[in-house]
């Protein structure tokens, strides 16, 4: 049974119909209020408002649940793997034998990138954010792919989308060998997904990178963990552009462009600036803790609670076994990591973060596991975005099946000056 909303405006009533997700979530559906009584709603930073239908990723916050595809993120971590996720999510279900097969000889078969890129990378100077690059190079990248200029984003889906998963890793491997002055490293099609992206960021020519078991399914479940996380600020840009009929890997590059802020994507990157400044006072963290509890302070622990979850993130809950077990793996020795042990001790048995549900989320524990692998600061958003793709890649599938979806276009209240004249430059003075 359909159930409707009244409201009253200006003396006028309107009946507005209700949508129930699959999930019991409710909306109003308010399409017609400005048709019917000149009327928006005003919701900043849209925390209020659905801005679509999506069949990809449900979260509630409040019991820290995350599904893809209705499969609990906890048996995903257990069970699956990147790759078999990012089909998932992408495709809608768990592939069978031969799709899984498929897919992998597709990424494999499109690793490498076009050898005329190489000589883009050289544009960028030594110093430049591998954010910066990794967006230019995924636009770049799509001047070699013709058909998406030719035939509609519908077309030939499967391969843009192995490409993209597939090259996202390359030029940000290769991002990264170029900031250092080293030579760049190739695919190798003997390597699996994440073994290969370990490969080509810190292998050389002379000599293979060890790929530790332990540090590839660690690197392999941070990209799981983040494949993808509903309308958050990224995606939401990939649906915006999409919606223009905007190819998909345009569309990624915007992603990676919104990702980049440092209050979506970097904040495992803050977990560890926040680390080595606490050092650097030569704290151990116990000051810290104290002035973080003082408004005052203007101290923030940094990857503790979270925007959408008012309990235990259930994606940190995963990763800080995966965080315990590869530091005790590896025997590492880190005063960093001594100093967010603590932190973390802290948060969860002093009242006052427990109170506040101040939990450790994902980006502290990534952030941590990041550092053990050695990789750099100024690469974890780009970590991030890579494991992000298939989200991106499945948002930018669902507008472009919707044969009802419209270029995306908010409205605003506008409060700037009322209807003014031009005065001629002579009169202004």
């Amino acid at each position: 049974m359909k159930t409707t909303v009244r409201i009253g405006i200006d003396g006028k009533d309107l009946e507005l119909p209700t949508v129930v997700g699959s999930e019991g979530e409710r909306a109003i559906d308010i399409s017609s209020l400005r048709k019917e009584t000149g009327y928006i709603t005003l919701d900043d930073g849209y925390g209020n408002t659905g801005s679509c239908r999506s069949a990809i990723t449900f979260i509630d916050g409040e019991k820290g649940i995350l599904r893809y595809r209705g499969i609990p993120i906890e048996q995903l971590a257990e069970h699956s793997n990147f790759i078999e996720t990012a089909y998932l999510i992408i495709y809608g279900h768990l592939p069978n034998r031969a799709e899984l097969r498929v897919f992998s000889d597709l990424l494999t078969d499109n690793a490498t990138i076009h050898e005329a890129m190489r000589h883009h990378f050289e544009g960028f100077p030594a110093d430049a954010h591998p954010m910066a690059i990794l967006s230019s190079m995924i636009n770049a990248s799509s001047c070699f792919s013709p058909e998406l200029w030719q035939t509609s984003n519908s077309d030939h889906f499967e391969s843009h989308a192995a490409k993209l998963i597939s090259q996202v890793r390359t030029i940000a491997a290769f991002s990264y060998r170029k900031s250092l002055g080293r030579p760049i490293i190739y695919p190798n099609p003997a390597y699996k997904y994440t073994a290969n992206f370990l490969h080509m960021m810190f292998s050389e020519p002379y000599r293979e990178y060890p790929l530790k078991p332990e540090f590839v399914k660690a690197l392999d479940l941070i990209f799981l963990l983040h494949a993808d996380h509903e309308q958050n600020c990224s995606t939401s840009t990939v649906r915006m552009v999409a919606s223009s009929q905007a190819n998909l890997f345009a569309s990624a590059a915007a992603g990676v462009c919104a990702l980049w802020g440092p209050l979506h994507g970097g904040a495992n990157q803050a977990v560890i600036e926040m680390l080595e400044q606490i050092r650097q006072s030569g704290d151990d963290g116990r000051r810290f803790i104290v002035a973080a509890k003082d408004k005052t302070s203007g101290k923030k622990l940094m990857g503790f609670g979270h925007r959408v979850y008012r309990n235990y993130d259930p994606r940190a809950k995963i990763i800080k076994k995966a965080c315990d077990e590869l530091l005790a793996a590896a025997n590492i020795s880190d005063p960093l990591l001594d100093i967010a042990k603590r932190l973390e001790e802290a948060a969860l048995n002093d009242s006052y973060f427990v109170e506040r549900r101040l939990y450790p989320n994902v980006d502290f524990y990534s952030g941590i596991i990041m550092r053990a692998l050695r990789i750099p600061t100024q690469m974890f958003t780009v970590i991030f975005a890579i494991g992000r793709m298939p989200g991106w890649i499945a948002n930018f599938k669902e507008i472009m099946e919707d044969t009802q979806s419209r270029i995306y276009r908010p409205r605003q209240v506008y409060v700037g000056p009322t209807a003014n004249d031009y005065v001629p430059l002579e009169q202004r003075d």
